[in-house]
């Protein structure tokens, strides 16, 4: 049986991008230190911060007598951005890493090198579950101490969450990293830093599914006039986590 025939009866598939590196900038000093990874994060919070800033100025952040500002949306966005980065890494590394490792050497959670060639790597390993319920704490301590509605302002940051999300699962595809099971479907995808067979390129999937349709559900949902009444306040973020888990 000749080649081209055979080829007929091989399954179709995609190789991951040879030009697609964790570096924006690999080889060149300096620079080969910016990861997509760590800008997917940045672009994240300058959405979350957006966000926001669009609904302070349709007064979804309004209290009774009260007016929110500016100072406030950053003050909100940063601590919960310092406890999403600490629940992120700790599950990461905690929870989801079987090797035992972090709780034998606590201190490499947060060590930026790797412990070999002690060459930067960032803090390599995040967890949304961790990064959700850190940032959801932390959302909750800045508006208990700044003594702010909690489901007002925790509902208004949920309609950022699956933006935030695109740029992770962005970063993970760039990373080459969290892909899915093998398939022989025709838009499977070869990782080659994992092995030879063509896998469900899963962050994609995600990228679209609970990052860009869920974003237009929630949009959708909390332009819809509520009842002015507490009870309909924190609805978005009951919406945002079941849908997230339906998968």
């Amino acid at each position: 049986m000749s080649s081209n025939l055979l080829s007929l009866f091989t399954p179709l598939y995609l190789h991951y991008p040879k030009w697609i590196h964790p570096e924006l900038f690999p080889g060149v000093p300096v620079l080969g230190l910016i990861r997509w990874y760590g800008l997917m994060y940045i672009c994240a919070f300058v959405t979350a911060y957006l966000v926001l800033k669009q609904e302070m100025k349709e007064g979804a952040l309004d209290s009774e007598g009260y007016k929110a500002t500016e100072d406030d949306l950053f003050s909100f966005i940063a601590c919960g951005i310092i406890f999403l980065l600490i629940g992120a890494r700790v599950f990461s590394t905690l929870v989801y890493d079987t090797s035992g490792l972090y709780w034998k050497k606590p201190w490499l959670i947060f060590w930026p090198f790797d412990t070999t060639t002690h060459q930067f790597t960032g803090l390599a390993g995040m967890s949304y579950h961790g990064g959700f319920i850190g940032g959801l704490i932390g959302m909750i301590v800045w508006c208990k101490k700044h003594k702010k509605p909690v489901q007002k302002w925790v509902d208004a940051m949920v309609l950022a969450i699956p933006l935030g999300y695109t740029f992770g699962r962005i970063g993970n595809f760039m990373n080459g990293e969290l892909y899915g099971r093998i398939t022989t479907m025709p838009w499977g995808m070869v990782f080659p830093l994992h092995d030879k067979l063509a896998r469900h390129p899963s962050q994609l999937y995600e990228f679209g599914l609970e990052g860009v349709v869920l974003f237009f559900i929630l949009w959708f949902y909390s332009a819809k006039p509520k009842p002015a009444c507490q009870a309909f306040e924190g609805t978005s973020l009951s919406c945002e986590a079941s849908m997230y888990e339906v998968r």
